[in-house]
């Protein structure tokens, strides 16, 4: 059958093994170094691992594939323990497979598995991070990252890390019905006041439409973002030169093959750090 499933390109791939975890179903495992997708069977296509690869090496792709067998992963989903398991349908709703749940569910009655709700204090619990500090997702200060800025100093507006879009998971729970800004990452250096006149009340992820490889990963995530994140609006904050227009074009593209319908606008910054033009697209 065709259907949806991860593609690992190896060549990308430097075997930091940070989307083993991302992936319980067990479709991706560590084999001479590198991330292999091991089977068809266990991988849902979701791309739960999309966000956790630093190298942009894992992309969704469609092709014949054998069918996923949801009871086949929970059989191996129920060795890894309560907090999998809840992953795992937590996982299934967060992305309507309500046949897929069905089955984990009814998996689960017929071996006669109890999984205990989740306590709030479990939840808040913070579980040990072994991949690497650069990628791991921080919520920040509400207001950013200053709480005592000097006098004569303005405070950061930046709320979470990461923020570089081959980093970022659109799951993580800043991206949920926010207000996203997209900016080309040299807006930062050349707009004097970034942070409070665009960053502020709004969640970032940044990128080069010029340098940065594994761009069609971005659109997913895009994709993701307005679909699944369900943000507000998305502001695209380029420069003024020609490349920096691929970053508008992919954002309307990815926004032109979502469900939902989201507002985009698009600022344009010169050299000089002046606002050039602006305008909802």
């Amino acid at each position: 059958m065709k259907r949806k499933i991860i593609s690992i390109d190896h060549e990308k791939c430097t075997g930091c093994g940070l989307c083993i975890p991302d992936c319980p179903e067990g479709a991706i495992q560590m084999v001479d170094g590198k991330a292999r997708l091991v089977s068809d069977l266990f991988c849902d296509g979701l791309g739960a691992c999309l966000g956790t690869c630093p190298e942009g090496a894992i992309s969704i792709e469609e092709r014949e594939a054998e069918a996923y067998n949801e009871k086949k992963v929970m059989a191996n989903i129920v060795l890894q323990g309560e907090n999998t398991i809840r992953a795992h349908l937590k996982h299934l709703r967060e992305h309507n497979e309500e046949e897929y749940l069905q089955q984990a569910l009814e998996y689960l009655r017929e071996n006669d598995i109890t999984v205990e709700p989740e306590s709030k204090e479990a939840k808040m619990e913070k579980q040990p991070f072994s991949g690497c500090p650069g990628s791991r997702t921080r919520t920040l200060n509400e207001k950013g990252t200053a709480t005592h800025a000097p006098e004569g100093t303005r405070e950061s507006q930046l709320t979470h890390w990461p923020i570089q879009m081959h980093l970022i998971s659109p799951r993580a729970s800043h991206y949920q019905s926010a207000d996203l800004l997209l900016a080309a990452d040299c807006v930062a250096y050349t707009a004097g006041d970034f942070h409070k006149d665009f960053l502020r009340g709004k969640t970032l992820a940044i990128a080069c439409p010029k340098l940065d490889e594994g761009q069609e990963i971005y659109k997913d995530k895009l994709k993701a973002l307005i679909d699944e994140a369900k943000i507000n609006t998305l502001t695209v904050l380029i420069m003024q030169v020609p490349c920096c227009g691929g970053l508008l074009r992919l954002a309307q593209q990815a926004a032109a093959e979502c469900k939902r319908k989201v507002p985009i606008k698009a600022i344009v910054v010169s050299l000089e750090g002046a606002v050039i033009q602006e305008e909802w697209v």
